[in-house]
């Protein structure tokens, strides 16, 4: 269990890797540079991460760690699907359209010619970590009768691409900016409700929660 000490030292990391890489690119960001933004020592950089690799991994874990423990407790316990995946809209569009997450992404464009690693990184533990949750979870939905759902994995996509389309690329380039809160839960709302249209089984659409209330465990 990470001491409250530890536990600010990390949060400063963090701060501090975001930082560099908006200013240096993923090439340049050192750990040195990293640890000398986060006031801590480099040696505590390398033995808490192994390198800059497990750093930037880590971050991109922890960008993405909200929707994955909701979409692995919700398959755990057997909550409602489409409850879970109402509660899913909203933090999923935060996450890929968060100052964080268009860091990263931007950083990982300028390494596509360099390392080719961050991209990558961000592709394994970012959305190949979820569309198999969401994947599962949409199966577990069709097994229920909620929806209809020939093929999970495009199924997947779909609701991917209505919930976040292009917003994530307009924000990396720069054409708009970070969506406020009630705008994430009106794109969620609307995403959702049309999800259920295109997936509605023959008795109809069911009446669902508001899109931020979070399915019972």
């Amino acid at each position: 269990m990470a001491t409250p000490k530890q536990i600010a030292r990390r949060e400063r990391i963090e701060e501090a890797a975001y930082a560099v890489l908006k200013e240096s690119g993923y090439k340049a960001a050192s750990l040195l540079a990293i640890a000398r933004r986060a006031s801590v020592s480099n040696e505590t950089l390398y033995n808490w991460y192994g390198n800059k690799q497990g750093l930037f991994r880590s971050l991109i874990e922890s960008n993405a760690r909200e929707a994955k423990e909701l979409l692995e407790g919700a398959l755990q316990t057997g909550s409602d699907p489409l409850d879970t995946l109402a509660a899913l809209g909203p933090i999923l569009l935060s996450l890929v359209t968060g100052d964080k997450a268009i860091v990263l992404n931007r950083a990982a464009a300028g390494d596509i010619g360099d390392t080719k690693t961050l991209g990558r990184a961000i592709a394994q533990f970012g959305r190949d970590t979820i569309a198999p949750l969401v994947r599962n979870l949409l199966q577990a939905a069709s097994r229920s009768g909620l929806i209809v759902c020939g093929d999970p994995a495009a199924t997947a996509d779909i609701y991917f691409r209505l919930l976040i389309g292009d917003l994530q690329v307009r924000r990396v380039i720069g054409a708009i900016g970070e969506l406020p809160p009630s705008e994430i839960e009106r794109r969620a709302s609307e995403a959702m409700a049309l999800f259920l249209q295109l997936h509605a089984p023959a008795g109809g659409v069911r009446s669902l929660p508001p899109a931020h209330r979070r399915p019972s465990g």
